[in-house]
């Protein structure tokens, strides 16, 4: 066990969940708010989607992550930034049109879904490490496409978060550091729970921590009610934590969250384990960010 660690804040994410609950950030403006409000209340990293003003949906509009980040760094408050680079992979099976896909299918090539981290040049971002069936949606991330997302990543001098939803994405994640597609100490994030990925519990998290290499950096996060469980449970083996709306919509049974409560709750969780967040500053150091003011 650490007696610190990395807190992300997911702050909205790019699911159904607006008329959820009122308090997920939509607008460039919320969710730049909601970072600042997270890491005001310890979080050391905001993690970010962008979401259309109008529609509350994913946006892939450079524009809309050009705000978010900018008002982001023009605040006075600290806070690692770390971007989806997943847009772009959901594809609807239709019967109708099964190799084009239905209603809602979204696919971007690896070069577009890598745009907002090429151009902004956050300090972090997420990098899905192989497809998943989400519900009754098909996640698309073939393995070329990665080595091919890996390379824009690694070229740009941002560390990738290699997101596992799945023991076979972790097994790939493996494989892109084998190729030399990802440089320094390798930082993954097990995401678990989501239908029909891994599960949300113990022995999972122990199968995917006892296969990490050496010199690896891990987090984790469970959705729903499993949140805070996870969260504890991560800590307490060693790994990061991840909390916020992404995941998550209550503070309590009943009780709707925001972001920068569900921060102060994992804050409160970890110290009375003895275990307190990292400054941005000191995860910077610890994993050897990219400066995010310029240059590498």
């Amino acid at each position: 066990m650490k007696n610190k660690i990395l807190l992300t804040s997911a702050v909205t994410g790019a699911g159904d969940t607006t008329q959820k609950n009122p308090n997920v950030p939509v607008t460039p403006k919320q969710i730049a708010d909601s970072a600042i409000e997270s890491a005001k209340a310890g979080a050391t990293v905001a993690h970010v989607h962008a979401r259309d003003p109008k529609t509350g949906g994913i946006s892939h509009d450079l524009d809309h992550y050009r705000e978010i980040v900018d008002r982001i760094r023009e605040s006075e408050t600290d806070v690692i930034i770390n971007i989806t680079s997943g847009g772009g992979g959901d594809f609807i099976p239709s019967l109708a049109t099964p190799a084009a896909g239905g209603d809602g299918t979204d696919i971007q090539t690896p070069s577009e879904r890598h745009e907002p981290v090429g151009e902004l040049l956050p300090e972090m971002c997420t990098l899905d490490c192989g497809s998943t069936n989400f519900g009754n949606m098909i996640y698309m991330s073939p393995t070329d496409w990665l080595r091919e997302q890996a390379k824009l990543v690694q070229e740009s001098g941002v560390k990738p978060e290699l997101e596992c939803f799945d023991t076979g994405h972790l097994r790939f994640a493996k494989q892109l550091i084998q190729e030399g597609l990802v440089d320094g100490d390798p930082m993954f994030q097990f995401c678990l729970g989501i239908p029909w990925g891994a599960e949300a519990d113990a022995e999972t998290m122990m199968y995917m921590k006892n296969r990490l290499p050496e010199n690896a950096h891990w987090s984790a996060f469970g959705i729903g009610r499993m949140q805070f469980p996870i969260a504890a449970q991560a800590a307490l083996l060693g790994g990061n934590v991840r909390v916020g709306l992404e995941d998550n919509m209550y503070l309590s049974k009943g009780v709707l969250a925001k972001n920068e409560q569900l921060v102060d709750k994992a804050v409160s969780m970890l110290g009375g384990h003895g275990i307190e967040p990292m400054t941005p500053q000191e995860a910077r150091e610890y994993l050897n960010l990219r400066n995010p003011h310029g240059g590498k």
